[in-house]
């Protein structure tokens, strides 16, 4: 007989994690008690050492499906105390070291009760459990209680209550507990915020949007825009009022059934649909996508889909498809597929409560679906897609925030404030990293003071204060201005990072390696050490140095950032390399400025020398005539992979780039040869597999010439499956080994993380 104190670390609030433990205590006959505490999860237990040993095993290999155990320490004694019984103890306060669970996707077990007549949450819009539900959005401070969530105001009623306190229930401490008695309530209101009377406001919204209405939906981090994706014109109106253009809408279907109607994939993609976290994941369109859900994703070869991960959104497929009795209806085809875009006017944050709503969607909805739970934090929707063997962010946020990340070493906590470019934040607390969810580009004032409501609720939530600060090397960013004003009102140390080191950074911190490495980071712009436009690099990496080795030629920018906006003027500065400027006015006629461009290119006026990736893209699509103007960053790049994708491989273009004599890559003969190619889709294959073939010829002469095996990618362009499969493919061929991005994305939405790991490796060293 036996007396063990154990200490359980990770992601173990919150995810019911306290009555598995009672349950298993009570299997194995154990006496003793748990409790949360600041560190995570506390167990005392007293019996036999054989059974004590097998409840220590379990909590490692049976642990709740939410959970994430990284550590299990035990302290053994003979028995002396004399325990009798096994409870579940009060929460110990104390300085909080441990973590919170990001919000999941309903459960099975509730699925089944949300649709069961004779259940007494028979369609109650916030059924949940300890297996889901919001816990991220609602969380003012840990340890994680009810009385420290916006649940608080809501009091239980006898039954709740008892399912609450009750350890053997699925419900024991499930924070948002409730039934339609004693928990929040929806409201639905016309246009001009009138209240709609209506005993059934899911089903009047329902109604709203088969009439061609859109419906602004309070969720579980924030609003959506809601339509019917099948109705064109509806859309179209949707597109105008929100100033998007021709960026594409996010689609919720049923099931990977219906999934299957408008995307090509494989069973991989159906599994990371149906993940808890539900993601929206980019994959290929069907021809009946392209038929039916017109103008959802104009041009592009993908769209992203989502399946519903609140009551309420299964609430509105039951109604949108006639109330079918049961629940068979929920593993059924159907063509019903619903636009589910960010409730943001013009890049602002996501808005998250009804005066947001009131003052920034009035004129985009025609009617307002709310709730009267308060959503604490914005968290918009997740991004991701499979590329290669594995799953890719594109944008990290809902269901993934705020997982930390465990670095390679500790130190004194970081505040980094992220990149102007789908912004982050991060903060460290000894070995781990916390990254915010997705802030968004800093032009708007929302955004900018998203960015700093997330700094405090990081602090606030983690029981941190950061002892340095670590910021872009641009000065103009508002994230490095945010930074310089923290550091400078608590007097803490300032670290400027380059860009792209901090891009390669990230990389190295996510897979923990402290080696020396070579970095490939390509991107669209950053500012370099020597102040000019960088953004085709390959460094040598060590820490907290960064050796620039080479870079690719540089490409003349007419008007500056203007053409990272407007590809036809990259294809007029490449027509002007090759001699060729009698063509640009020809070649784009559409485009009044064409002889202005080409005067600016012979006088060399408001013309900027940039290294950026992303500019030898747009250079690409303007030549091949895919896309002269942008509506949105990265789309003449997303259009050219496209097209890569439906013409299949090529082989690429023999002398289609040159090595120069400082060990810069040049794709000059590749873009000439393109400025004579009628066949867009070849064209746009030749061009990712020539890219390919001669990256990895670069990197290989650096490795020969350093002897570092380890290459790690990092840049928004590797997103690009195409271009990332074919060069991962060749490096590894060749014996290297390479690092890709997979807690995070490979683009700025990284850079935070980047810039932690260096300013916690400078302080490391007395900096």
């Amino acid at each position: 007989m036996i007396h063990a104190q154990i200490r359980v670390t990770g992601q173990v609030q919150g995810v019911g994690f306290r009555p598995f433990v009672y349950k298993l205590a009570h299997e194995l006959g154990l006496a003793g008690w748990v409790r949360n505490d600041s560190e995570g999860v506390e167990i005392a237990v007293e019996g036999e050492r054989r059974k004590v040993m097998n409840l220590i095993e379990r909590l490692q290999s049976e642990p709740p499906e939410l959970a994430r155990v990284e550590k299990v320490a035990h302290d053994l004694a003979p028995l002396t105390v004399g325990l009798t019984g096994f409870n579940i103890l009060p929460s110990k306060t104390g300085k909080v070291q441990t973590g919170i669970a990001p919000d999941m996707a309903i459960c099975p077990d509730c699925l089944r009760e949300l649709f069961d007549p004779a259940d007494r949450r028979y369609h109650h819009p916030f059924i949940n459990c300890i297996h889901c539900g919001p816990r991220y959005t609602l969380t003012a401070r840990l340890p994680y209680d009810r009385a420290n969530t916006s649940m608080a105001k809501f009091e239980q009623c006898p039954a709740c209550q008892m399912e609450y306190d009750l350890p053997t229930t699925r419900r024991f401490h499930a924070q948002p507990n409730s039934c339609p008695e004693c928990g929040p309530h929806l409201s639905l209101f016309n246009a001009a915020w009138q209240p709609v009377s209506s005993d059934h406001p899911v089903s009047a919204s329902a109604q709203r949007i088969k009439a061609g209405e859109v419906v602004a939906v309070k969720g579980i981090g924030g609003f959506h825009l809601v339509c019917d994706a099948r109705n064109a014109v509806t859309v179209a109106r949707l597109r105008d009022g929100k100033q998007r253009e021709e960026k594409p809408f996010a689609v919720m279907v049923l099931n990977t059934l219906s999934a299957r109607h408008y995307a090509q994939f494989r069973e991989q993609d159906g599994a990371l649909l149906e993940t808890g976290e539900r993601p929206i994941v980019l994959l290929r369109q069907s021809s009946a996508c392209e038929i039916e859900l017109q103008g959802v994703a104009p041009g592009l070869s993908s769209i992203g889909l989502m399946l519903p991960y609140t009551p309420l959104h299964y609430l509105l497929f039951h109604e949108l498809l006639g109330r079918p009795p049961g629940t068979d209806w929920l593993r059924k085809t159907t063509p019903l597929a619903l636009v589910m875009t960010s409730a943001n006017p013009g890049g602002e944050p996501l808005v998250k409560d009804d005066a947001e709503a009131r003052e920034s969607l009035s004129g985009l909805a025609d009617a307002f679906l709310t709730h009267d739970r308060d959503i604490l934090h914005r968290c918009d929707d997740s991004v991701m897609k499979w590329q290669g063997k594995a799953p890719t962010f594109v944008r990290r946020a809902r269901g993934y925030t705020p997982r930390r990340i465990v670095l390679p070493f500790s130190g004194p906590s970081v505040l980094a404030c992220g990149a102007w470019l789908k912004n982050t934040v991060c903060l460290t607390r000894g070995n781990e990293a916390f990254v915010s969810q997705h802030i968004g580009d800093l032009d708007h004032a929302g955004t900018r003071q998203m960015l700093d409501e997330t700094v405090d609720y990081l602090s606030d939530i983690l029981d941190v204060q950061p002892q340095a600060v670590a910021h872009d090397l641009h000065p103009d960013f508002y994230s490095t201005q945010f930074a310089q004003s923290y550091a400078v009102q608590r007097d803490l140390p300032l670290f400027a990072v380059q860009h792209h080191h901090a891009h390669i950074a990230a990389i190295c911190a996510e897979h923990r390696i402290t080696d020396p490495v070579l970095g490939l980071a390509l991107d669209g712009v950053g500012l370099g050490m020597d102040r000019s436009a960088w953004g085709g690099e390959l460094l040598q990496v060590a820490g907290t140095q960064s050796e620039r080795l080479g870079h690719l030629a540089q490409l003349t920018m007419p008007g500056g950032d203007r053409a990272a906006r407007e590809p036809w003027r990259m294809a007029a500065a490449a027509l002007f390399d090759m001699n060729r400027a009698d063509e640009i006015a020809r070649r784009f006629p559409d485009q009044a400025g064409a002889a202005m461009v080409t005067d600016m290119l012979q006088r060399k006026l408001n013309c900027v020398e940039t290294s950026s990736m992303g500019r030898w893209f747009d250079a690409a699509a303007g030549l091949l005539a895919v896309k002269e103007i942008q509506g949105y960053e990265g789309q003449a790049a997303m259009l050219l992979e496209g097209l890569a994708e439906r013409h299949g491989k090529v082989a690429p273009l023999p002398l289609g780039y040159i090595h120069t004599a400082q060990n810069d890559l040049d794709f000059r003969p590749l873009l000439a040869k393109l400025a004579d190619c009628k066949d867009a889709p070849y064209g746009a294959a030749l061009f990712h597999a020539t890219l390919a073939e001669g990256l990895c010829a670069w990197v290989l002469r650096a490795a020969a010439r350093t002897g570092i095996k380890h290459v790690a990618l990092g840049g928004g362009c590797f997103l690009n499956n195409i271009l990332t499969q074919a060069l991962t493919d060749k490096l590894m061929t060749q014996g290297m080994t390479v690092l890709a991005a997979q807690q995070l994305p490979p683009n700025d939405g990284a850079i935070s993380l980047g810039q932690a790991s260096i300013a916690l490796q400078y302080l490391n060293q007395g900096v």
